[in-house]
């Protein structure tokens, strides 16, 4: 996990080069528009960064607006939460400065408009991002009423938050039982955000898709197998999660795929 330790009141996010981590380019209050791709074309991304101070590469792009000695480069955008400390970032293209103009958020800064390329910031995953920074993901199932799209989303914020959630806890030791709650597990989306928070409690990851899941069971994302789950309401998940998967030669039904993983791995799964 990246930190920058030198956040501020108000202070949301921070960029710093891809290329040097001694880059720093400084903060910002606002990010809009990080999480809202440009009409037809998914990765750009078009941001107002408000109350920034430019520093470093970013500060040398601020008076070459309209020339190619505005594009900072690559850079790791970090945010941070209410002490500074970074909870996730996202790995950004081409950070083009097009804009600049004074801040109403304080003197000495300015609000920067750039242009970037970022694919896995998600649309919708901005209201996740902000709940744990408030510290409001606080119990499970709050995912429960999201749109499909945002399930999506609300599974991206907690891999990218994984190591901040955690906290440098350890896995949990071989042998533990956990328990799956299956009242609301109707797609992959939501078996995924239901498997993350019975493993790590809210806003908890593990995997986001079968081979993403197949990869958290090997250790290191929470839990040691061999281990045991018990599925809850698992006959309604069952008949919700039908689908049918090709795997090599074969097609299994998407319910039966995911018990075949678990027990490929070493989980003693419990169907309740």
């Amino acid at each position: 996990m990246r930190t920058s330790g030198l956040g501020g009141e108000g202070q949301k996010y921070a960029l710093t080069s891809d290329e040097d981590d001694s880059d720093f380019w400084g903060f910002a209050h606002e990010a809009e528009g990080l999480f809202t791709p440009l009409p037809g074309e998914e990765g750009a991304r078009r941001v107002h960064l408000a109350g920034c101070l430019p520093q470093g590469g970013l500060l040398r792009c601020v008076d070459h607006v309209g020339s190619r000695r505005a594009v900072a480069g690559n850079a790791w955008f970090e945010l941070l939460d209410g002490d500074g400390a970074t909870m996730g970032s996202y790995f950004v293209n081409e950070v083009t400065v097009i804009g600049v103009k004074p801040s109403a958020s304080g003197a000495g800064l300015v609000d920067l408009t750039v242009t970037l390329w970022c694919e896995n910031a998600l649309p919708g995953a901005e209201r996740p991002w902000e709940m744990v920074r408030t510290g409001r993901l606080n119990h499970t199932g709050m995912w429960y009423e999201l749109a499909p799209e945002d399930r999506h989303a609300w599974l991206s914020v907690a891999l990218w938050s994984r190591e901040y959630q955690r906290q440098g806890r350890p896995d949990a030791p071989a042998g533990q039982v956990f328990t799956l709650d299956g009242r609301h597990v109707v797609d992959r989306d939501t078996f995924y955000c239901a498997i993350g928070e019975a493993i790590n409690g809210p806003g908890g990851y593990f995997g986001w898709n079968l081979d993403a899941l197949d990869d958290c069971l090997r250790g290191g994302w929470g839990a040691t197998t061999p281990f045991t789950l018990h599925w809850d309401f698992s006959a309604e998940a069952r008949t919700r999660l039908a689908e049918r998967v090709p795997v090599g030669d074969r097609e299994l039904v998407l319910f039966d795929l995911i018990l075949e993983i678990f027990e490929e791995r070493g989980v003693s799964v419990i169907l309740r």
